[in-house]
């Protein structure tokens, strides 16, 4: 085992000798930042403050969502300008808001500690927990996350998922009864009209929003409207769909009841409920001794949950795929946590870690910038090669040249090889379009090009800062409907199951035999080809029945806490009981690291012409967006294929000509 204190030096060495290039990276990106900027910051705010309203509604009204967005903003913001990989996001997820709900209630029940004392008790868990993250970080630990293979990660996120959907149907069906976070002396108004009424029209926009935001996440894949329209519905459709459902809330009739459909209700961040959480240290002397030592038991699940959660998410966006230039920073990232956390503790904030989509997403996101980015300026330098009458030997080497320039790779190799297909391509006007084989357009080169991702600051310190713009605009933020927030609980629960292979293997259990060919006929995991059935029936038996364990876990009253338990010591069932139930290949295809994914063979309709099948197959239109989509599960994850995609192409004036 390495020596104390050697990961947490080697990041540091590792990412100072980068961090001026992080700032300047960014800022020459000019206004093209805002583009992903905007992008996360709405992908990373709108869960908030769902996470808010759950919290609020589960610690009766000790935590809102004003202390969801400060956490996140703060953390977001110090991570950005201090933290190692600037590509991972921060915020309060979900098992940080069922952590404090199980604080909460323990609290609650204990006279010595109450209400009144529940937010200082939990500051000092944090205490406990930034201990323990920072011995984490000092001891080198976080070289073990690999141990957390795809078994644990994917029954992990089904638990949230499975503890999303409950906390959807929860707020449904509390839209039936009286507000507990009102005013109790206005309990006249909430009469069975009111309750009622209230209900049915959050029932109606709950489904609506699931509906809808389902249906504008999938827009890169519509048939209809330009690419760039369906690429913007894609982005920003889920964050324009609250905002419409929110306005029509405002158009019930006149006839309906004061107070429907029942908005989010907090304080104000300039309230004295809300600036009471910035004293919170004053009343941690307050907890007697016997609660303070105790308070290390949670903290022990605290601290697992953080190292776990935050690895993997910093795992995710810098996954080898994204072929990233700058080092990791691990070790060093789970030390700024465990300092982030005791920040938050002691200002009676609940924590921010990295999340999950967020993080792959950031990256994904400028993914595409840097290649837009790059494929204009190749495009220029070739422009002028053209006019200069250049061969489209000297036009190709003007274009690698810019490449390689931007690309500050020392591998010169390495890239020649990575941009062969565009050198053929140049040289032999080979388009992939099936219909024109004499011309190179300008405008296809980003379809050409390899993975790069403009790795930065920037953008993660501005969608912070955003999100700390967030906090002061709640009194907008409070028009919105509860119920508008539990059919986006719902959304997140099913928008997360498509790339999940338990989901997968969930759902071909229920394929009878004569019809398991039709699996075959569309992209799918690899081991639907070299697992035999009653192996991944078994496997899969194992997965729910563990997951029922763990959901079983979070309705123990005080034991709930130690929800993550069966998780950490799934890491010695994979370990030592499985390899005894399962062959050593099919549990190495059934839990693999990477997302192998084999190319489906669809069957074409025997009245189409052998032209118009070639078109089919060699005329793919999209965007790189959409190709990134699909290359992508919904937490981020590459996906790999042994049959590569067929580039789209858009067809545009720009064209080179081969000799």
């Amino acid at each position: 085992m390495k020596r104390p204190f050697h990961g947490i030096a080697s990041d540091l060495n590792g990412r100072m000798s980068c961090y001026k290039k992080d700032w300047i990276s960014g800022i020459r990106s000019g206004f093209g930042i805002l583009a992903p900027t905007t992008y996360i910051f709405f992908a990373s705010a709108l869960p908030v403050i769902a996470f808010g309203e759950q919290l609020s509604r589960d610690t009766d009204g000790s935590l809102s969502t004003v202390e969801t967005l400060a956490s996140t903003a703060i953390c977001g913001i110090i991570h950005s300008i201090f933290g190692g990989q600037p590509l991972l996001i921060l915020g309060v997820a979900e098992p940080t808001v069922i952590m404090y709900s199980y604080l909460y209630n323990f609290a609650k029940g204990n006279k010595a500690l109450g209400q009144d004392l529940y937010l200082a008790w939990a500051g000092w868990v944090c205490v406990w927990t930034a201990l323990l993250l920072v011995l984490l970080s000092i001891f080198n630990v976080a070289t073990i996350i690999n141990r957390f293979t795809r078994v644990a990660g994917e029954l992990f996120g089904m638990l949230i998922t499975v503890l999303f959907i409950q906390e959807a149907i929860k707020g449904i069906v509390s839209e039936f009864r009286i507000p507990k976070a009102e005013d109790p002396k206005q309990d006249i108004i909430y009469q069975f009209q009111w309750r009622y009424v209230n209900g049915l029209l959050g029932a109606i926009f709950s489904f609506g929003v699931l509906l809808t935001a389902l249906k504008s996440r999938r827009a890169r894949a519509w048939r209809y409207g330009t690419s760039d329209a369906r690429s913007f519905i894609a982005d920003y459709g889920v964050p324009s769909i609250i905002v419409l459902w929110t306005l029509l809330s405002f158009s019930v009739p006149s006839g309906v009841p004061s107070g429907v459909p029942r908005r989010l209700y907090s304080p104000l961040p300039w309230q004295s409920p809300s600036l009471y959480h910035w004293t919170v240290i004053k009343d941690m002397g307050k907890v007697p001794l016997a609660y303070i030592f105790g308070a290390f038991i949670p903290a022990l699940m605290v601290a697992g949950l953080y190292f776990f959660d935050h690895s993997v998410a910093s795992q995710l966006a810098q996954q080898k795929e994204f072929k990233l230039k700058k080092p990791s920073a691990y070790h060093y990232d789970i030390l700024l946590l465990g300092f982030m956390t005791l920040l938050c503790g002691l200002i009676g904030l609940p924590p921010s870690n990295g999340v999950l989509p967020q993080s792959p997403m950031h990256t994904k996101s400028l993914a595409v910038l840097k290649k837009q980015l790059m494929g204009r300026k190749m495009a220029e330098a070739a422009k002028e090669s053209i006019i200069q009458n250049a061969t489209t030997t000297e036009i190709y080497g003007q274009m690698q040249d810019v490449f390689i320039e931007m690309d500050q790779s020392p591998d010169t190799h390495e890239v020649a090889r990575e941009l062969e297909d565009l050198k053929q391509a140049v040289i032999k006007g080979n388009n992939k379009e099936g219909n024109d084989e004499t011309t190179f357009r300008l405008e296809n080169i980003d379809d050409y090009l390899p993975v790069r991702v403009n790795e930065q600051r920037v953008s993660n310190l501005l969608q912070s800062c955003l999100v700390a713009g967030a906090v002061f605009a709640m009194p907008v933020i409070k028009l919105i409907p509860t119920s508008v927030l539990w059919g986006y609980f719902a959304f997140m629960a099913i928008d997360s199951l498509p790339g999940s292979q338990f989901w997968e293997r969930i759902l071909l259990l229920f394929i009878t035999p004569s019809r398991r060919y039709k699996v075959l006929e569309e992209a799918h995991a690899s081991f639907v080809e070299s697992v035999p059935f009653k192996y991944i029936a078994g496997f899969t038996i194992f997965q729910a029945v563990y997951l029922l364990i763990c959901f079983g876990v979070t309705w123990i009253p005080i034991a709930g806490i130690l929800f993550p338990l069966p998780f950490f010591l799934l890491i010695s069932i994979r370990q030592y009981i499985l390899p005894k139930l399962f062959q050593p290949f099919h549990l190495q295809e059934l839990d693999a690291a990477d997302y192998e994914e084999i190319a489906g063979a669809p069957r074409r309709a025997l009245s189409l012409s052998f032209k118009e099948r070639q078109s089919l197959d060699d005329d793919q239109v999209g965007d790189h967006g959409e190709i990134l989509d699909e290359l992508t599960t919904s937490r981020g994850e590459f996906k790999h294929r042994t049959v590569s995609f067929k580039d789209a192409q858009v067809h545009l004036p720009d064209t080179i000509r081969p000799e």
